[in-house]
């Protein structure tokens, strides 16, 4: 059985809204919704660890009930970065496996953490292949430094899964080291435990921006509009 890790501690400044994102509706429904609902229908997922930005408890309370969440659901309030909220969140995981997942990808699917679950290693992350070239540049004078290989490069995605034990040390070593990551994934392979990816899907982006937001509610529309 897993812990559901779901970020949620954002607060949209980069989507212009006087509220947090995951809470602005998308298709009539609070973008937090999908994510929920999806995860409510894996049957291996015992718990979930919410997270909420400072003086929005309410507000996330109202939407848990709202849309009758079956999963019991741990609420804890939102660090200074994602990187401190997961740490926060870790310790109420009542699993010893668990899954991190944001609410600002509205997109994923039961398949997506079923797929994770089903995996044989215990760390492992979505991702996609990167279509586009990148290199490794020297921000400041703006001199392109070398090359990538582009095979050897993914996007990483979530969810992602873990050993809660390899995630928890992996948190320690980085505190104790002083970094600070964006994702779990690298922590964890940094610390120097295993960490395996699977194939994702480009249609599981995070809502970032007001086009973002525009691309998934076009994505989510019913099929019958397709018809019109």
């Amino acid at each position: 059985m897993y812990s559901l890790i779901l970020l949620n501690g954002g607060i949209g400044a980069r989507i212009g809204a006087n509220q947090p994102k995951q809470l602005l509706k998308l298709r009539g429904i609070p973008i937090l919704v999908y994510a929920l609902i999806q995860a409510d229908r894996v049957e291996k997922i015992s718990q979930i660890v919410l997270n909420y930005p400072a003086g929005w408890k309410e507000a996330v309370e109202e939407v848990l009930a709202d849309y009758a969440i079956a999963t019991p659901v741990t609420l804890v309030e939102a660090g200074d970065s994602r990187h401190a909220s997961v740490a926060a969140m870790l310790p109420h995981c009542s699993e010893d496996d668990v899954i991190i997942h944001e609410a600002a990808r509205p997109l994923v699917s039961r398949r997506n953490f079923e797929d994770l679950i089903e995996d044989e290693h215990a760390n492992v992350s979505l991702m996609t292949p990167i279509s586009f070239t990148v290199a490794p540049v020297d921000p400041e004078t703006r001199e392109v430094t070398g090359s990538l290989e582009r095979d050897r490069l993914r996007n990483v995605q979530l969810p992602q899964k873990f050993s809660k034990a390899d995630l928890a040390a992996s948190h320690e070593q980085a505190k104790q080291d002083g970094k600070v990551y964006t994702e779990d994934a690298t922590l964890v392979a940094d610390s120097g435990r295993p960490v395996y990816f699977i194939e994702g899907s480009d249609v599981n982006f995070k809502v970032t921006t007001p086009t973002d937001l525009r691309m998934a509610g076009f994505l989510l529309r019913p099929e019958e509009e397709d018809d019109d």
